[in-house]
């Protein structure tokens, strides 16, 4: 579980959310909620951050926006 993390998070920091699929960026989001930082409390903002991305990277694939 934890190596699993630490892989997508490696691949979120080299090339982005974007490269992770949809079942990928749903796993990441389960196991950093899982995730817990304790008193760390700039971890924890950071975890929170990410969380807010990988959710809305998550919506924006299942509505796609579309531009005339």
């Amino acid at each position: 579980m934890e190596d699993e993390l630490k892989m997508l998070l490696q691949a979120v920091s080299d090339k982005g959310l974007r490269v992770l699929s949809l079942d990928e960026l749903d796993r990441l989001r389960v196991l950093l909620s899982a995730k817990d930082y304790g008193e760390n409390k700039k971890a924890d903002k950071s975890k929170k951050k990410l969380l807010r991305q990988v959710n809305v990277e998550i919506y924006n694939r299942h509505n796609p926006r579309r531009f005339f």
